[in-house]
């Protein structure tokens, strides 16, 4: 079986503009296999935020074929694609984008209640060792409003491998911490992959992505450089 988790040949992503179009991807190829830890690099307006959206299925390309997590996604109604979400992905956000009325507890849990694929039984296990893994198992039945915005972040990346998935993105993930916060969610990145995980994420801090095991630069939608380090 092949260890190719992403598999990108020849995408290209235009948008409608006037009455004209912008390519904002142009013939990006690449693969990431199990394992890896990958940072997407590059300014505003390069194509990176198109180029996730590409691989976490909220978009489609105009051409060229993306296959993620053993999904050719392009072939894959919506429906589809947010079972896929489910089980195979895990995306943590640059705003944590937990449910406000939820606890840390239920939020952490939710996934698992919507794929189903960890037993019920099992489910509250689960949440509570993912909790203490990040350093939140006594603020469990605390809401998102009590805790810091980098504690939130941890409970976001608690919530992205609940259902324990091969594959987790992030989407500028440190964006808006202070260092310390910025440190502790790498720190926490990096374990995933040491624990078998393969994660990649879009990033603006090229401090970070030399800390990663490769960098892809994308500079006007296409990639410029693609490094191991």
């Amino acid at each position: 079986m092949s260890d190719v988790l992403i598999d990108l040949q020849s995408v290209c992503k235009s948008f409608p503009v006037g009455a004209g179009t912008v390519q904002v991807l142009k013939d990006v190829s690449f693969q990431v296999r199990a394992g890896e830890f990958v940072a997407i690099v590059g300014q505003s307006g390069s194509g990176k935020s198109t180029l996730l959206n590409m691989l976490t299925g909220v978009d489609r390309p105009t051409s060229g074929a993306v296959t993620v997590a053993g999904a050719a996604l392009g072939g894959k109604s919506e429906d589809a694609l947010a079972v896929w979400r489910r089980t195979e992905i895990g995306i943590v956000f640059q705003f944590f984008n937990l449910v406000p009325g939820l606890t840390l507890a239920q939020n952490v849990r939710l996934p698992m209640d919507l794929a189903g694929v960890v037993p019920p039984l099992a489910r509250r296990t689960r949440v509570a060792e993912l909790l203490g893994r990040v350093g939140l198992a006594d603020r469990a039945g605390w809401l998102p409003s009590r805790i810091s915005g980098g504690d939130q972040q941890r409970a976001a990346i608690a919530r992205a491998v609940a259902n324990d998935p091969p594959l987790i993105f992030g989407d500028e993930p440190t964006g808006r911490q202070d260092p310390r916060s910025v440190e502790a969610a790498f720190a926490l990145f990096q374990e995933w992959v040491a624990a078998g995980k393969t994660m990649l994420m879009v990033t603006h801090s090229r401090e970070l992505a030399a800390r990663t095991g490769r960098t892809i630069e994308i500079a006007d939608g296409r990639i410029i450089r693609d490094e191991v380090h």
